[in-house]
């Protein structure tokens, strides 16, 4: 916070100085809460590639409440990681967590409700879903009711499939039937392995924190990720192209345990929500920015960006190739391999057809809208 208040030209003592001034102001005030924020394996080096932000909305929460509630903020994996973040939440260790919605929901099964193959057509969709006010009775109060959670703010990129090294020398993938037969991991939704599975894209469970490693071996053909995943957790030297199939979520959100959020009377549970709206704000923009910027998620890519230094290619795949996809796999092609799951889900939201009126909403506006004209709400506002 220091650095960034005073630009490229601080020395070093300014930044000691400034840093000192920046903790006595923080310390000043004796809080009402401490929170414990379990950031998985993010810090703030990576928080400048992925916008995701989870510092964005630790400050500014404690600004919005004069120091009332003080977030401690420990990510790179020290408290808790991918898949076991939720689930220390639920137990009373973490107050705060942040990982992908994917990764959680071994902890929280109602999570594969985002996980639908093709529900969301773009970007824009997923954010004019977390936006809407109908979120919270087919996404926001599930998660209250059975899983204890209260899900803040997201960030919003669609999943494909990174390949590895073994794929360098080969030409660039345009159609998903090339990746037939293929091995990739696969995070812990179970609706996520039933779209590759009915691609034929070989799902195999690796922790996230290894699938660097297996990536690196040779031991997987690609990983099932987005791509600000591969260039925040430094695979893009092991990544050769990216195939971006967009065949359903990559959400990293922020959630705080229900129970901590009863605890803070209702003024600071307002605050609660108004730095959740600010930081979803500010991650819309800004992360959707460096994905050009820093990442290098686009084709063609601009120069200097972690692709584009790394030679990672980005696999855009025609429209009539993305309707392949979505017709090999999704619920409104192939309702059968899912009807398990939605009965499930559908039953633990209340009884909402929750696949088509997730899908319904993600289309109240044009498909080609772009995300930063994505209209943010207070969703917790009808």
């Amino acid at each position: 916070m220091a650095a960034g208040a005073l630009g490229a030209g601080a020395t070093f003592s300014d930044l000691a100085k400034a840093a000192e001034a920046t903790t006595e102001k923080r310390y000043a005030n004796e809080p009402k809460f401490q929170l414990t924020f379990g950031a998985s394996g993010f810090n703030e080096q990576n928080l400048d590639i992925q916008k995701s932000g989870q510092l964005f909305f630790a400050t500014d929460l404690e600004d919005r409440t004069d120091g009332e509630i003080r977030v401690e903020f420990v990510g790179s994996n020290q408290l808790c990681g991918q898949l076991n973040c939720i689930k220390k939440t639920q137990q009373g260790i973490v107050d705060i967590f942040s990982a992908s919605t994917q990764n959680s929901a071994g902890g929280a099964p109602y999570l594969n409700v985002l996980d639908y193959a093709y529900m969301f057509p773009s970007r824009a969709s997923q954010y004019h879903f977390f936006y809407s006010p109908k979120s919270e009775a087919l996404l926001r109060q599930p998660l209250r009711d059975k899983h204890k959670v209260q899900f803040l703010f997201t960030h919003c990129e669609q999943r494909g499939i990174m390949l590895g090294l073994k794929w360098k020398d080969k030409p660039t993938v345009i159609s998903v039937d090339e990746l037939a037969g293929t091995k990739n991991r696969v995070t812990g939704t179970q609706l996520g392995r039933i779209a590759m599975e009915l691609m034929q894209l070989g799902p195999v469970p690796i922790a996230w924190e290894e699938t660097l490693d297996g990536l690196k071996q040779g031991l997987i053909d690609g990983a099932e990720t987005w791509m600000g995943a591969v260039a925040y957790a430094g695979m893009a030297p092991v990544v050769s192209q990216c195939v971006d199939l967009r065949f359903f979520c990559g959400t990293e959100f922020t959630a705080i345990s229900l129970p901590v959020f009863d605890k803070l009377g209702s003024d600071l549970q307002d605050d609660v929500m108004e730095s959740a709206y600010t930081a979803q704000i500010a991650v819309q923009g800004m992360h959707e920015a460096a994905l050009y910027d820093i990442v290098g998620a686009t084709n063609p890519q601009k120069p200097g960006t972690v692709f584009a230094e790394n030679n990672v290619r980005v696999a855009t795949l025609s429209e009539e190739e993305l309707l392949k996809a979505e017709k090999m796999c999704s619920p409104e092609y192939v309702p059968e391999p899912w009807a398990e799951w939605r009965e499930r889900l559908d039953k633990w939201s209340g009884g909402h057809d929750t696949y088509q009126e997730i899908y319904d909403i993600a289309r109240e506006i044009p498909k080609d809208t772009a995300v930063v004209n994505v209209k943010p709400q207070r969703w917790w506002k009808a």
